[in-house]
């Protein structure tokens, strides 16, 4: 009698198991449909959460201009970016302020470029490097942050510029394609940071889409990039947010309420621009902390950093489920 019924439990549990999955399969899809949910409002007011992909800004841009809104506003906190970001073809030109002093001597030098990608394998990110505009190497970078070293013989007091070339920034079901790049160091001894000391210009190394690394808020990173797009600086608002480590979001709504509360502009409606299923979490907060005084709408934009495999949507799906859960519980007294 015990095999018997050892028999049935397991019959019982294969005829189960299929019926489960399907259960757990469209449990999770409703839920990562309903974090994702965009619903849109009457606005004239679009907000841009400053850390989003460039491909996330470059359609904030071409919703600003098709839906005739009066103002953008990126949000975002104060954060050191320890690496430069090139989410587009471009040059990172290093000015390494050399002490000219030094003696005139030609010897051999070890450039390295401290950086990373945000694929691997045949998605690697491939960037160029030049020394005074010459090509001295090429590398792939994958996801592992490294060294990338090459020589170049000629006298330190004769480098006017240090240049990083990415050369195949792609979006498709991969994931999006870009370069990170935190500094170029010569000879183990002169270390040349991106910040403060580079220029990122996009497409063509000829000025007109320069952006210059001298940004510590996501906000402010933000609106040069929608600058760069084309639209008008008048038009285009940072608000950056205290730095913090923890609540991000939360403390980049506080900044933009405390803004609007000194600000004049008339507002009709607010459109918010996030990412993935992250965008239930940032509709909510934003309700919270400004009291439903206006309408506010959320916009969902597909997540292609981190939806391209199974095993990350479920991941990213996981965390933003227990953040929001997190958010509900600290947005109470408010």
């Amino acid at each position: 009698m015990k095999k018997k019924g050892r028999l049935i439990l397991i019959i019982i549990f294969i005829f189960l198991l299929p019926t489960g999955y399907i259960v757990i399969k469209h449990a999770f899809n409703y839920l990562s449909g309903y974090l994702s949910k965009s619903e849109q409002v009457k606005a004239n007011i679009l907000l841009v959460e400053g850390w989003l992909p460039d491909y996330a800004l470059k359609i904030a841009y071409e919703r600003f201009q098709k839906n005739k809104y009066d103002y953008i506003f990126t949000t975002g906190i104060n954060s050191f970016t320890e690496y430069s970001e090139l989410w587009e073809n471009g040059y990172l030109i290093f000015h390494p302020k050399i002490n000219k002093s030094l003696p005139d001597v030609v010897s051999k030098h070890k450039i390295e470029v401290e950086a990373y990608g945000s694929l691997s394998g045949t998605h690697s990110a491939h960037f160029n490097l030049f020394v005074n505009g010459s090509l001295i190497a090429d590398f792939f970078a994958d996801k592992h942050k490294r060294s990338y070293s090459a020589y170049w013989k000629g006298s330190l007091s004769e480098i006017d510029s240090l240049m990083v070339q990415f050369t195949n920034d792609r979006v498709d079901e991969y994931g999006d394609i870009n370069l990170f790049v935190k500094e170029i160091v010569i000879d183990h001894k002169i270390s040349i940071p991106y910040l403060n000391n580079s220029e990122y210009d996009m497409s063509e190394l000829d000025g007109k889409r320069r952006i210059v690394n001298n940004s510590n808020s996501f906000a402010e990173i933000a609106r040069k990039r929608l600058l760069s797009m084309g639209l008008d600086s008048t038009k285009v608002i940072a608000v950056p947010g205290a730095k913090v480590k923890i609540n991000r979001t939360l403390t980049s709504a506080f900044a933009f309420r405390d803004w609007l509360n000194k600000s004049k502009i008339d507002i009709t409606g607010i459109n918010i621009i996030s990412l993935g299923v992250h965008a239930r979490r940032t509709w909510m907060t934003y309700n919270k902390i400004l009291k439903e005084k206006y309408a506010i709408g959320i916009i969902s934009i597909p997540d292609y950093m981190n939806d391209h495999s199974k095993e990350s949507k479920v991941l990213k799906t996981l965390r933003e489920t227990l953040g929001i859960i997190y958010y509900w519980l600290i947005l109470i007294p408010y």
